[in-house]
């Protein structure tokens, strides 16, 4: 009689899901891998994609290419409304419903808005493709628009930019932004001057980067402040309206304002009923699995886990790709089930971030590096990084020819749907639209229409 095989399911292909699913392959085992997009992304790059310096093709990967058909690796396009863990089923939001003998859930994270939903439609922030895509258009629109507006009062909201959070991502996109405007300004632009652009860097605590050594931070902050960006420290926001957000002593018209202050646990987690933190991140025990589950593991921006120093390990992708290879060693080395008494260990390889081209902060093991070779670091272990070969020369090729010519090749608006006179008031600042109501000035993109 044939012995029925049993069933690991894994819940997202993030750096988690895919790499416990490649530990996983030749496994003796009936692997699925669920997740809501057909591709896994390197998100670290995704500001690269808002930005203009690389198309979505470059970072994203289809889940089918990167497991193989001859993995045995079973691959669900669909979304997870609940898991049942008594049993033992998953259920699709379109009604479909995923059995498990173990699970994994690698299911990310989300922005955090703290309590304030309503501000991520005026703020967006940078999770998936369609989020970097829209921030592009954003970006490049902005552009168009002052260009056609003569005064230059009526035209700075559209060359103002706000980034919301002083951590990697945060500092990397306002430093990519300088970049691009700053630059395409100068070469491209014939009515703006370069020194028209305003980036905000909008940050709750005393500095930036928090988490890096000091000095570090101190670096970047300099490096920021040089090339044109502004640090807003000790200014928390208070509120956010369409094309304008507040502080506790004034506010900022702008309809380029982007999310990137800390993020929470996916909802689904939450709901399983376990501990989780003040992120919504689940206490896992030390073998990662969900205490009182022993069959169900949580990995990467969804698990709490505590280093050995006592503080849980950050949400970063090389914690999420190391938890992934343990679970994935770990289910296929213990078929049975019987006992996981594996525990986790996590191997710091160090943390790194860009500022702009050539410029870049990152701290190795203790050793601390800035400038150009920084730089060079950063981009080898991004490379490294990236999911196929493909992508990894694409790149390669991308960041070469950027460097040497100063442009950015990607700068596309294929959707104008922000402009009022397409249906919605989208990309026009308030302060325009009544200029515009008052026949005072023409619409910035009337010329077009």
């Amino acid at each position: 009689m044939k012995t029925q095989k049993r069933k690991i399911v894994i819940l997202g292909g993030g750096f988690g899901g895919l790499n416990t699913a490649k530990a996983l392959k030749g496994a003796d085992a009936e692997i699925t891998l669920v997740d809501k997009a057909n591709h896994h992304l390197f998100q670290p790059l995704l500001y690269q994609v808002a930005t203009a310096a690389l198309s979505p093709g470059d970072i994203a990967t289809p889940l089918r290419a990167l497991v193989g058909k001859d993995s045995g690796i079973r691959v669900i396009l669909g979304e997870v409304e609940k898991v049942d863990p008594e049993n033992k089923t998953l259920s699709l939001l379109d009604g479909k419903t995923v059995p498990y003998d173990q699970l994994v859930i690698a299911a990310g994270a989300k922005y955090n808005y703290f309590g304030n939903p309503q501000w991520e439609e005026h703020a967006p922030g940078l999770k998936s493709l369609s989020d970097a895509l829209q921030v592009r258009e954003r970006i490049l629109l902005s552009l168009e628009e002052a260009e056609q507006i003569p005064d230059p009062n009526l035209r700075k909201p559209f060359l103002s930019y706000v980034i919301i959070g002083g951590g990697p991502t945060g500092v990397e996109m306002a430093g990519a932004i300088a970049e691009i405007t700053k630059r395409s300004i100068a070469r491209e632009y014939n009515n703006i001057d370069p020194d028209e652009v305003r980036i905000f860097l909008i940050e709750a605590a005393p500095g930036i980067l928090n988490g890096y050594p000091e000095t570090l931070s101190k670096k970047a902050q300099k490096t920021l402040k040089n090339m044109g960006v502004r640090l807003l420290l000790n200014t928390p926001v208070t509120k956010i309206e369409p094309h304008k957000i507040f502080f506790p002593n004034g506010s900022i018209e702008s309809p380029n304002i982007i999310w990137a202050a800390g993020v929470v646990a996916h909802p689904l987690v939450q709901s399983l009923g376990a501990e989780h933190d003040r992120n919504g991140r689940v206490m896992v025990k030390d073998n990662l699995s969900l205490p009182g589950y022993p069959d169900i593991f949580v990995i990467g921006d969804a698990a709490h886990f505590k280093s050995e120093k006592g503080s849980p390990l950050p949400a970063i992708a090389s914690v999420a790709i190391q938890q992934g290879e343990f679970v994935g060693k770990l289910l296929r080395n213990d078929p049975s089930g019987a006992s996981y008494r594996a525990v986790f260990r996590y191997t710091d390889k160090g943390s790194m971030a860009t500022i702009g081209r050539a410029k870049a902060v990152a701290d190795i093991k203790g050793m601390r590096f800035s400038g150009f070779f920084a730089w060079l670091l950063w981009s080898f272990v991004h490379i490294l990084y990236l999911a196929s070969f493909r992508n990894r020369g694409r790149v390669f090729l991308e960041w070469i020819w950027s460097y040497f010519t100063l442009n950015r090749g990607v700068r596309l608006i294929t959707d104008r749907s922000g402009c009022k006179h397409c249906k919605t008031s989208g990309n026009i600042p308030p302060m325009h639209q009544e200029k515009v109501k008052e026949k005072k000035v023409p619409h910035p993109l009337e010329l077009q229409h």
